[in-house]
C-alpha cells in the first residue's frame, strides 16, 4: 500500500517515512508544491499527507484542484497553523483529516489507517441514513427531503454521525473529529453544536445516551 507525503521539513519528512515504513506502507516524499500537485494527481495512491505549507503553490490550492479535477484518493492534512478557521477552509477544500503539528507519529498512523478504512465508501458521494441524506459533492444535507442550512462543522458533526450510525459517539471523539481540538471549550462547542442540530431538524434526530454520548439512530427517529 503506497502512501504519498507531501512534506517541506526534512526532520519531520524523515521521521514519518521511517515510521509509516516501520508499519508497512510504501512511501513516496515531495517537498515541492508543483511537484506534489502533479504526483498526487497522476499517481495512484491509497492516501495522500500533505502540509498545507509548501514551497511553490500552498496545500490547500493543491488540495481544491485535486478535487476540483475529480481525485477521491483520502487526504490528511498537516498544518504549523492550527487555527480553527483553517481547518473548516481545509474541510471544504475536501480533506478527510487534520493534524496539526506539532503530532506524535503514532496519532498520525492512527489517522491514516482510520482514513484508509472508509477510503473505499468516498466514492458514493450520496448517502443516506434514517430520514438524513447527505451529498459529498454538493456539501448539501437535507432532513426528510428538506435541505438544511448548516455551517461547514455541523456539516462535519453529521457527516461523522451518518458514517457511525447506531453507534455512541463521545464528546471527546465528535470534539476531536470536528474541531481537531479535546479542550473543555471544544466539548462545550459540541453540546451547543447538538443543539443547534436539533432545533434544524427535530429533538428525535439525535440520540442522547446519558453519560456515555450521542448516537444518530439506524432507523432515523
Amino acid at each position: 500500500m503506497r502512501i504519498l507525503l507531501a512534506e517541506d521539513d526534512h526532520n519531520i519528512a524523515t521521521h514519518v517515512v521511517t515510521k509509516l515504513e516501520a508499519e508497512g506502507y510504501g512511501v513516496d516524499t515531495l517537498a515541492n508544491g508543483p511537484d506534489v500537485w502533479e504526483q498526487g494527481e497522476n499517481g495512484t495512491y491509497a492516501a495522500i499527507i500533505l502540509d498545507l505549507g509548501l514551497p511553490g503553490m500552498d496545500g490547500l490550492s493543491i488540495l481544491k484542484r485535486w478535487r476540483k479535477a475529480g481525485l477521491e484518493t483520502p487526504v490528511l492534512v498537516l498544518t504549523a497553523r492550527g487555527s480553527w478557521m483553517e481547518r473548516v477552509d481545509g474541510f471544504d477544500a475536501g480533506a478527510d483529516d487534520y493534524l496539526p503539528k506539532p503530532f506524535r507519529a503514532e496519532e498520525l498512523v492512527a489517522r491514516l489507517r482510520a482514513l484508509l478504512r472508509r477510503g473505499g465508501p468516498r466514492l458514493q458521494s450520496v448517502r443516506s441514513a434514517g430520514r438524513f441524506t447527505l451529498d459529498e459533492t454538493t456539501r448539501r444535507v437535507t432532513f426528510d427531503g428538506q435541505v438544511l442550512e448548516l455551517s461547514p462543522l455541523e456539516y462535519r458533526m453529521i457527516a461523522l454521525f451518518m458514517e457511525r450510525k447506531g453507534q455512541v459517539l463521545t464528546q471527546l471523539e465528535l470534539a476531536s473529529h470536528v474541531q481537531g481540538r479535546e479542550d473543555d471549550a471544544a466539548k462545550n462547542a459540541v453540546e451547543a453544536m447538538i443543539a443547534r442540530l436539533r432545533k434544524k431538524t427535530e429533538s428525535s434526530a439525535i440520540e442522547t445516551r446519558r453519560g456515555f454520548g450521542y448516537l444518530l439512530p439506524d432507523d432515523g427517529i
